[in-house]
């Protein structure tokens, strides 16, 4: 494929999981010429959850995105866009965030509100609960990859966050990306 001549799909997949579920998107996708450039993909109480985004010859583009969609005569509900794949401005940092806490309902609401309010986007979060070591009780988890964009003071950042944490009773660590 030359370059210029691609265009970027974004695919996201849901549907009860099984062997060969990946499988099948992946010989889709071959099929069409495509690249698979970069996914995430899970299974959340049974079910098999995942975003792609693929590269394919413009003139495949039409073709790639109606066999993805197809998938769903096999159970798949599967939405295919074109990519916003805008370039970010190059002056803004990515930092990682933890919270670990005693689970309660609204911690993942109140964070994205401090950080929406900073202008701060998150590129990948990823949470669980599972049982405290000490006490059994449900303990939540959540790493975040943000995306920083300049002009956003990361000491005026962690005090917003580390204020909302005492409120929350969770512990909040925001760092560069480790190496």
């Amino acid at each position: 494929m030359l370059a210029g001549m691609n265009e970027s799909l974004v695919a996201t997949v849901i549907g009860e999981d099984r062997p060969g579920l990946v499988e099948s998107i992946a010989r889709t996708v071959a099929a069409h010429g495509g690249n698979w450039v970069e996914s995430r993909m899970a299974r959340l109480a049974g079910r098999f959850a995942g975003i792609l985004r693929v590269e394919v010859a413009r003139e495949q583009s039409d073709a790639l995105a109606a066999a993805l969609r197809h998938l769903g005569a096999s159970g798949l509900t599967v939405v295919v866009e074109p990519s916003l794949a805008g370039e970010r401005a190059a002056d803004a940092c990515r930092l990682e965030l933890e919270i670990v806490g005693q689970d309660r309902p609204g911690i993942v609401r109140e964070i994205s509100g401090v950080l929406a309010r900073h202008g701060v986007s998150v590129d990948e979060l990823a949470t669980e609960c599972s049982s405290a070591p000490e006490s059994g009780g449900p303990l939540f988890r959540a790493k975040a990859a943000l995306h920083v964009p300049a002009g956003v003071a990361t000491p005026d950042l962690r005090a917003a966050l580390e204020e909302i944490a005492d409120d929350l009773m969770v512990d909040v660590v925001l760092e560069e990306p480790r190496r």
